[in-house]
């Protein structure tokens, strides 16, 4: 059973052709096949598909829209854009349009329909793009921010044992805390179900609710990213059960990443290879001044959504995330694998998901190290 997907149109040039043909009543007319405009280029270093053109000998030119969330797990993605090095890095010769979203699907859907570019987005949004598309719409190009997610419960809560009976939250049905709480409650021996049944019931709701309803004691906690784990504890009085970065290899494994419409990839290597530039000066800037880049950060939450996260919360939610331009991706296979064993994703290959050749070329030219895809 899969339950993980939206039905969207498959992405490509046939798509955008087909709708302008008939616009025109020019049906007699034909276009390429989709399945021609996916990448088959030679494997780069990683060992990952690579579309082969990395931009470096061209300069940036028309337009890049990008997609992002409002959130401080998105950080590099907010610094880039308060802080212009997108723009910067872009140049005058392209017009940067920029689009926030607030759940992964929203941004997949953005992609398929060809409203977007490029987008920051989760790991488990974009597993079901590329299998929903049958690996032909999107290649993740970068790494972005790895940690920043836990289970805090309510008092009285001390252990695995202390879970039966009680109801959980996560941010939606099938998103990446969703899929990593149902996995590790499996491996504690609970049975779940999709319906909110099993020996814990898990509710989706939004995250705003899901606080709400902790204060209130309508639920006994959550599985949530930052900064809505370290809000549940300091406004909810809750303590954390399980923080996921103790359930990995040293303690990394991917929250954001850079995806990109592998068509524009292929047709704009070059604005593509700006992009990874600026994402990569942002993360430089994360790392550096954890001060200066949480106030750019809350400058742009605030600007994107008139909000603003309190300095205690959101420093409390910075010393749980790193942000890494290496998509940590022996991780996102593993998400995968637990969406399969929890009924929620039926299984994909995700060979061919990464084109890490320009982050390489753009690392080699910083004198560091390079990364791998699958």
């Amino acid at each position: 059973m899969s339950i993980g997907f939206i039905a969207l149109p498959r992405p490509g040039r046939f798509t955008r052709c087909l709708a302008l043909l008939l616009a025109l009543g020019l049906v007699a007319a034909a276009c390429g096949d989709d399945d021609d405009s996916a990448a088959a280029g030679a494997s780069d270093e990683g060992g990952e598909e690579s579309a082969g053109d990395t931009g470096a000998d061209a300069e940036p030119s028309g337009s890049l829209r990008l997609g992002y969330f409002p959130n401080v797990t998105h950080a590099p993605a907010i610094i880039g854009v308060q802080d212009g090095l997108f723009e910067e890095a872009l140049g005058d010769g392209v017009e940067l349009e920029t689009t926030t979203f607030n759940a992964g699907g929203e941004a997949i859907e953005a992609l398929f329909s060809d409203a977007i570019d490029a987008t920051f987005v989760g790991p488990n949004p974009a597993i079901n793009g590329f299998s929903q598309s049958e690996g032909t719409a999107l290649r993740i190009v970068a790494g972005t921010t790895s940690g920043g997610a836990s289970l805090v419960v309510r008092d009285g809560i001390d252990s695995p044992d202390d879970l039966e009976g009680t109801t959980l939250a996560t941010p939606a049905l099938g998103n990446t805390q969703d899929v990593a709480l149902r996995a590790w409650l499996l491996e504690q021996g609970y049975e779940t179900d999709l319906a909110g049944g099993g020996d814990v019931s898990i509710t989706p709701q939004d995250n705003p609710d899901t606080l709400t309803a902790f204060q209130q004691g309508d639920i006994d906690g959550a599985w949530l990213p930052e900064p809505w784990a370290t809000r549940l504890i300091l406004e909810g009085e809750g303590q954390v059960l399980v923080d996921e970065a103790d359930l990995w290899p040293e303690g990394e494994f991917v929250t954001t990443h850079l995806i990109v419409a592998t068509e524009y990839l292929e047709e704009h290597p070059a604005n593509v290879r700006a992009l990874v530039e600026g994402l990569l000066e942002a993360i430089d800037v994360a790392n550096d001044d954890a001060a200066e880049a949480q106030t750019i950060t809350n400058d742009g939450i605030e600007a994107d959504t008139t909000n603003r996260l309190a300095d205690e919360i959101l420093a409390g939610a910075w010393e749980n995330l790193s942000f890494t331009p290496d998509p940590i991706a022996s991780s996102l296979e593993e998400s995968k694998d637990d969406a399969v064993e929890v009924e929620l994703l039926d299984d994909v290959d995700l060979g061919g998901i990464y084109d890490l050749a320009i982050l390489n070329q753009l690392l080699a030219e910083r004198g560091e190290a390079e990364v791998y895809g699958l």
